[in-house]
């Protein structure tokens, strides 16, 4: 037996659609049983730009292992940020 799913309204623009779904329920109008899972391969993550102090050693090391490595520093320390904050998911 399926769930009569009501008529997808028609939306001006993101802020109105972004009301309107912030006060009801999408299973009422979407039958989500149905939905295909897809990929979107080319999107890039969104990035914010923060500052970090670290001792001029450490950056320094970084910097010599980056340049090894043939990387960008940054890219190097996003990297291994991201290494460790995976490991620690795996651990918990």
């Amino acid at each position: 037996m399926t769930k009569k799913r009501k008529h997808m309204p028609k939306f001006k623009n993101e802020d109105a659609e972004r009301a309107f779904w912030a006060n009801h329920d999408s299973t009422e109008y979407v039958d989500w049983s149905a939905a295909a899972r897809v990929k979107f391969p080319n999107l890039k993550p969104s990035l914010i730009s923060i500052s970090i102090r670290l001792p001029e050693s450490l950056l320094n090391d970084l910097k010599i292992l980056a340049n090894k490595k043939d990387v960008p520093y940054q890219s190097l320390m996003k990297l291994y940020l991201s290494e460790k904050v995976q490991a620690e998911h795996t651990r918990q």
